[in-house]
């Protein structure tokens, strides 16, 4: 292969701007207000792919927002890599705690990051990885280096739980069929420490409902006499977790795959401080489930967290209400076996039994997905690891995320190809907070190390 540093060195200019204008389209895909911004930026991407040496590139229909499907097939008798991203992003709010505009792209130097990074929604979760496979291929098709066939499938609705991608692919089979699946949606562990994500955890999004009186009532005429919405829903949040943050759900765990001693101590190996963990956060302690440690707390076990809950007055001053309705949205992230949608049941059933009758409670199920493993015995697993040997100068270690692509488990099952997670992201990166951003060294190390991957891969598949 011919020198790709000096290619991506040539490049970095050009590479980081072109980013940096898709970066500065809000494609929230939460907010129905942005689908001009989702149509403008799929447009982005499907220019993007054609510039970059795509044979065709098209953007699909959905029930939602489209998908950006496209290609370079050089022979048919090749293996196929499809490469997996999207091109939506989080809101960006609160838009008070960001440090700069979320869709006005900044390069900052940071303590981790010294080459400087870019701040902007969407840098790192998944604009700025998606696009590293872009460049990736630009520079392969330009120097003559695409090994073998690819094709990219971008969607819209990644951070809204794919609702729609399982009808695309369903009716996409054979456009979509591959020999594996190549995903950037993930992290690493340090620029000095590469790993490949090998799972993912499941994901139950709901949101609940109770109501009380059937208006806001005066706190005084009425308070101590009428259930007051908000105090009820915090006791009832507070009741899921036990003393030793243990969820209370009955049956939660009857599915939990449990890690055997050797595999707990294997994960073990990978470098990791607490101390500097907790500075990073500013916290004083870690906190979660008892008998684990904080890498197994956020990884391998399920866990149940409140994400938003709201309801009565919180504008400025004061309005002595006690509020008709309480709302709360809560994730389950999940682990191996555990159904999402079981759980989602379990959830509904429980929460619903607890509430008083003073109330009435809604659950709400939004979307969710299953948890994925990626055996390191295949050879996706053995390209990508001998693609970082290339590029990092050292073995990447296994590691496990405890973040969620909801749709992966729906690839294997309809696509029957394995999926290669390949992230370059760090956890450090504020994905899905404010003054979310991406490396600039991270973001060309990867379209650094992906060609390696398309080398490899082809090479073993045709052992």
């Amino acid at each position: 292969m011919k020198d790709i540093k000096s290619y991506v060195e040539e490049n970095k200019d050009r590479f980081l701007n072109e980013l940096i204008d898709l970066l500065k389209i809000p494609s929230i895909s939460a907010d129905s207000n942005y689908k001009d911004s989702m149509l403008k930026t799929a447009e982005a991407v499907k220019e993007n792919l054609l510039q970059a040496g795509c044979d065709a590139a098209e953007i699909c229909e959905t029930p939602g927002h489209p998908v950006v499907y496209a290609e370079k097939i050089i022979d048919k008798n090749l293996p196929t890599v499809l490469v997996y991203g999207h091109y939506d992003v989080q809101p960006p709010d609160p838009l008070d705690l960001w440090n700069s505009p979320p869709f006005e792209p900044v390069i900052k130097e940071t303590e981790i990051h010294p080459d400087g990074a870019i701040f902007a929604r969407g840098a790192c979760d998944d604009k700025g990885q998606m696009f590293m496979h872009v460049k990736a291929l630009e520079y392969m098709t330009k120097n003559d280096e695409l090994p073998c066939n690819v094709k990219f499938m971008i969607e819209g609705e990644e951070e809204v739980g794919s609702e729609h991608l399982g009808w695309f692919i369903e009716n996409n089979k054979e456009k979509l069929a591959n020999d594996v699946i190549l995903i950037s949606d993930t992290g690493m562990i340090a620029k000095d420490t590469p790993s490949i994500t090998t799972g993912l955890r499941g994901l139950s999004y709901i949101e609940v409902e109770v109501t009380g009186p059937n208006r806001d009532l005066h706190s005084g005429l009425y308070g101590g006499a009428v259930a007051n919405p908000i105090n009820i829903l915090s006791k009832m949040i507070a009741s899921l977790t036990d003393e030793n943050n243990h969820i209370t759900i009955p049956g939660f765990y009857d599915k939990v795959e449990e890690l055997s001693r050797e595999e707990r101590v294997k994960m073990a190996e990978a470098p990791y401080s607490e101390d500097a963990y907790k500075k990073k956060l500013d916290i004083k302690d870690v906190h979660g489930e008892a008998g684990y440690s904080t890498l197994e707390r956020a990884s391998i076990r399920p866990t149940l967290d409140v994400n938003g809950i709201w309801g009565g007055y919180i504008g400025e001053g004061a309005k002595t209400v006690l509020p008709g309705k309480a709302y709360a949205k809560i994730s389950m992230r999940l682990v191996p076996n555990q159904d999402w949608k079981e759980i989602t049941q379990l959830f509904k059933k429980h929460f619903e039994s607890i509430a008083p009758d003073a109330v009435k409670v809604e659950v709400k199920p939004h979307h969710g997905g299953q948890a994925y493993v990626t055996p390191i015995d295949n050879i996706g697993y053995r390209a990508a690891s001998k693609a970082y040997e290339k590029s990092f100068g050292k073995t990447p270690i296994p590691q496990r995320s405890g973040g969620s692509i909801p749709i992966v488990t729906l690839f294997e099952k309809e696509l029957k190809s394995k999926i290669i997670l390949m992230g370059f992201g760090f956890d450090t990166d504020a994905i899905h907070s404010p003054n979310e951003h991406f490396g600039i060294w991270n973001y060309l190390k990867g379209i650094e190390t992906i060609p390696w991957f398309y080398k490899y891969f082809t090479e073993m598949k045709q052992e």
